[in-house]
């Protein structure tokens, strides 16, 4: 599962959480922090706020969760990415979903005026990765 959301200096940031994370999080919710709202507008008001509903097994494309993501010129690209993810039953979640990712990157990296904001965090985190390569080949 995961979310987006547009912060206030207007990147947006996606969260990929896992299944397990996931349901752990709804389970532990108490019964006094339960909407007491008519039980049809509660639903109608969560399909609008997730991207996936693991109930129907849909994902919710017009979700304002996924801000611009959806739209050309990259949309088709990351909707390929985000369901493979979504979908995905491998462990890690998602590690089947490579080249999806890389092909929406690519989209990306076409259209620095759209997407700087996420090629730019996709650089911060790769240069915050520890080297796990370099520590293997010394223990060798």
């Amino acid at each position: 599962m995961s979310y987006a959301r547009r912060e206030e200096d207007g990147k947006d940031i996606i969260v990929f959480v896992t299944k397990e994370d996931s349901d752990r999080a709804f389970s532990s919710k108490s019964d006094s922090q339960v909407s007491t709202k008519d039980e049809s507008s509660s639903d109608l008001e969560s399909s609008q706020k997730a991207a996936y509903n693991p109930e129907t097994g849909e994902i919710n494309w017009d979700c304002p969760c996924l801000g611009g993501m959806t739209k050309p010129p990259c949309g088709e690209t990351f909707k390929a990415a985000f369901s493979c993810f979504v979908y995905s039953t491998t462990e890690p979640k998602g590690i089947d979903c490579i080249e999806q990712f890389q092909a929406m990157q690519s989209c990306f990296r076409e259209y620095p005026d759209i997407y700087g904001a996420e090629l730019a965090d996709d650089d911060d985190e790769s240069a915050a990765a520890p080297k796990a390569d370099s520590k293997a080949s010394t223990d060798q």
